[in-house]
């Protein structure tokens, strides 16, 4: 987590020099003007998004949590949904690029996956089980039948095969 914080001062002035980088040569191509007011109107998309996208979390959430079932789906794609509007509200041709495609819904499902592993790692199993609900995994007894070696060595059946074990994880 250090890591990521200490390397946010070059990422944020990479961005920086990108953005202008970018916007320079849009504004050749297509006219100064026009360049702003994309920028302007992907701002003001981003803006809508944002109150669209927190409203529709809290509500997801809130449902959720009424009827009992774990938030973590909502939770996750609020996140993704926020910040989609947010790097479309950040003045910039590349974050509005970058936020119009977190809009899309494969973008979108692809990016709340990632974002649910990765608090996944970073919390403990019972607090990602009640966030996200009972974990889905497959489990393979033996390593004959495994797409890649196990991590840990698992006991063979009395057969011998390397069959494989679906449940949940509760």
């Amino acid at each position: 987590m250090r890591r990521g914080l200490t390397l946010l001062p070059l990422a944020l002035a990479a961005t920086g020099v990108t953005e202008i980088a970018v916007f320079v040569l849009v504004g050749r191509r297509v006219g100064f003007g026009v360049a702003v007011l994309l920028v302007l109107l992907a701002s003001l998309v981003g803006v809508a998004l944002l109150r669209r996208e927190g409203v529709r979390a809290w509500r997801g959430f809130r449902d959720a949590a009424r009827a009992g079932r774990p938030p973590g789906e909502q939770v996750t794609d609020g996140l993704v949904g926020l910040g989609a509007g947010l790097l479309l509200a950040v003045p910039g041709l590349v974050t509005g690029l970058v936020g119009a495609l977190l809009i899309l819904p494969p973008v979108r499902r692809q990016a709340r996956r990632r974002v649910q592993r990765a608090a996944e790692r970073r919390i403990s199993s019972a607090v990602a089980g009640d966030l996200f609900g009972p974990r889905r995994v497959r489990v393979y007894r033996g390593a004959a039948q495994s797409p890649r070696p196990p991590q840990h060595p698992s006991p063979r059946t009395a057969s011998g095969a390397g069959t494989a074990i679906e449940g949940e994880i509760v």
